[in-house]
């Protein structure tokens, strides 16, 4: 027998990626209050700051994405960082060890990690993964992120929803869809009132089962994106190939007409995980900006495009606006589907494609112009999510985010001024806990229910 080294047998011992750095997973739900604060938190900012993300109970996750969500918040209030709380998602499949299928073959939405994002709607806090049923959260003052239960529109939703759902800032609806499944439909799209009310849930056909993460809200459209990431049960892990054969469209419909034809449009393919906006632009064009991949598989980077689809000829004019990475792309979300002149990114790829960020972006999308917010050696943010000073849509705010300090292993959260990114921190709250890298969160400010 032929002894093993010592550097082959760490080597076979040593963890996935995914479990890994700042990707392993915390183990404790930690409560602490009265964090210290560098600088000076904006009196303006009362209320929750809360990130979604994958947080593996078990060594054998076979993929990040498969992780149970745990998010993370911190209470701002009185220009104080009052307290920092974690939370695992206690979902079915975290309480229960539910499947989402069972041995009859049997779809279970409630089965699921809803680890990919946190929003607010209708006085409710949802976390979301695409897979499943939202689950309800309790932010309610005096209550620690503890997780109320599955929320399936009082029985109405039947399919999953996306993790990227879309508040119209005119209307207060709530525009979604759900993807997925053995059969067709592959596709459904629904819409909930400002209520909170699912008022319409309508198939649309779709030649596969394609993993749709995002999609578009404008003024007068909903627009699909049906990508060449197709489905193949076969694969381990993230059961999705890249296919460029299936080809690559954007389905295009009247919000006025949300039972009407979806007109489908050829683009070149691609993969997108993240939409920055979409506005109208007259009657007959619409103006997307994404973080657009050439492929799907972490081999290219992503980059922020520009796609303009002309409804007269029917055509999509495709543009790329910089070469710098680009991923989690966000901006000031009550000017979600209107023109809006400035958004913000994080510099790399997707965290787990191999390349980790160090830096946001803030893009003029009229001059073009990018200005960059440096974090130092070592220092990586996550998402930032934009934070208003006042109630003037794109007007001045704050970008929040959590960076991690592989130097120290530690997390902070930091807080700069969205007009003056390049500026040193507005505030810097140091936490508790080491915050690993995660997906999507939200401002949930207390002036809105």
């Amino acid at each position: 027998m032929t002894p093993t080294s010592p550097t082959a047998a760490s080597e076979s011992h040593a963890p996935a990626p995914h479990m890994a750095g700042n990707f392993a997973p915390v183990t404790d739900e930690l409560t602490a209050y009265d964090l210290p604060v560098t600088g000076a938190i904006p009196p303006e900012l009362s209320g929750w700051f809360l990130r979604n993300g994958p947080n593996p109970r078990d060594a054998a996750t076979p993929h990040w994405f498969f992780g149970d969500g745990m998010v993370h918040g911190l209470r701002l209030e009185g220009s104080r960082a009052v307290s920092y709380r974690n939370r695992w998602v206690r979902t079915a499949t975290f309480t229960d060890g539910a499947r989402p299928v069972d041995a009859q073959g049997r779809r279970n939405l409630a089965a699921g990690v809803a680890n990919t994002h946190i929003v607010r709607h209708a006085g409710r806090t949802l976390a979301l993964v695409e897979s499943s049923f939202p689950y309800e959260i309790d932010c309610r003052p005096g209550h620690e992120l503890e997780t109320l239960g599955v929320h399936d529109f009082g029985g109405r939703l039947t399919t999953a929803m996306t993790a990227h759902p879309k508040t119209c800032p005119t209307t207060g609806e709530l525009h979604f869809f759900g993807y997925g499944g053995p059969t067709p439909p592959y596709l459904t799209y629904h819409r909930a009132d400002a209520a909170g009310e699912l008022v319409i849930s309508r198939p649309i056909d779709v030649p596969g089962h394609t993993m749709m993460h995002d999609f578009h809200l404008t003024a007068g459209h909903v627009i699909f994106m049906d990508l060449p990431v197709v489905f193949d049960r076969s694969r381990p892990g993230m059961p999705y190939q890249w296919n460029p054969e299936y080809g690559a469209r954007l389905g295009v419909l009247r919000r006025d007409d949300p039972y009407g034809e979806v007109r489908w449009l050829s683009i070149d393919p691609c993969y997108v995980f993240h939409a920055l906006n979409a506005h109208d632009d007259g009657d007959q064009r619409i103006v997307l900006h994404v973080s657009r991949y050439a492929d799907y598989g972490g081999r290219t980077p992503a980059h922020l495009w520009r796609w303009t689809i002309d409804l007269v000829t029917g055509t999509v004019a495709e543009e790329q606006l910089d070469d710098q990475f680009c991923e989690f792309p966000r901006m000031d979300d009550r000017l979600t589907g209107q023109p809006a002149r400035f958004g913000h990114a994080t510099v790399g790829e997707l965290p787990g494609t191999g390349h980790i960020p160090g830096a946001l972006l803030r893009y003029d999308l009229q001059t073009g112009v990018a200005v960059r917010h440096d974090f130092g050696p070592g220092r990586t943010p996550g998402e930032a999510v934009f934070a208003p000073a006042d109630d003037r849509p794109g007007g001045p705010g704050w970008l929040i985010t959590y960076v991690y300090d592989a130097s120290t292993d530690t997390s902070d959260l930091v807080v700069l001024d969205s007009e003056d990114i390049s500026a040193d921190p507005v505030a810097t709250v140091r936490l508790p806990q080491r915050v690993p890298y995660g997906f999507h969160g939200n401002w949930l400010p207390d002036s809105v229910g």
